[in-house]
């Protein structure tokens, strides 16, 4: 009779505890909760620059890669913070791992045996106007074709030098 007690104590407990997960901005992807209480926030007023060295694949080709995911929950939770979605500028270098998720469906598919999982993802992003780039060097380093790069991603000529510039253009650098 305790542990039933218990489990019901629990499940009261908890229910008053739970929230859904929202999307405002990147649908599907990167759900976030919103702090009703937080008091450090967002400034509606401000020029958000940032420039995202996404280096985080998926560690199963099945997956939508972390570092993407990541993206999508930082988007969001400006958002819900009160960030104006129109002054938000964020430029992805992708590359490491996380440089398979730009291939087509096709190349993915010959390469992995299955669906790029990402293209959604990244169409959701670059629709949320996002930039992306992919490093060349990574892609010359894992031997994907620049031709089956989607059609969103530009080319860049290495991460680094896409970090440096948009650092000296006065872009905050988050690493996911």
């Amino acid at each position: 009779m305790k542990n039933i007690l218990f489990a019901v104590f629990l499940l009261c407990g908890f229910n008053g505890f739970t929230q859904k997960l929202l999307n405002p901005v990147i649908k599907n992807y990167g759900g976030i909760y919103n702090v009703e209480k937080a008091t450090v926030k967002a400034d509606p007023e401000e020029e958000y620059k940032i420039v995202v060295d996404v280096v985080t694949g998926a560690e199963d080709a099945y997956d939508v890669a972390w570092g993407l995911t990541n993206v999508a929950r930082m988007i969001n939770l400006h958002a819900v913070s009160g960030a104006d979605m129109d002054r938000m500028h964020v430029v992805l270098a992708i590359h490491g791992s996380a440089a398979y998720t730009v291939m087509s469906n096709k190349a993915f598919r010959e390469r992995f045996d299955t669906d790029n999982p990402n293209i959604e993802l990244m169409r959701a992003l670059k629709s949320a106007g996002v930039k992306l780039t992919v490093c060349g060097q990574s892609l010359l380093g894992r031997e994907i074709d620049v031709k089956t790069v989607l059609p969103e991603v530009e080319i860049a000529t290495s991460m680094l030098t896409t970090v440096t510039t948009y650092q000296l253009k006065g872009y905050a650098m988050l690493k996911f």
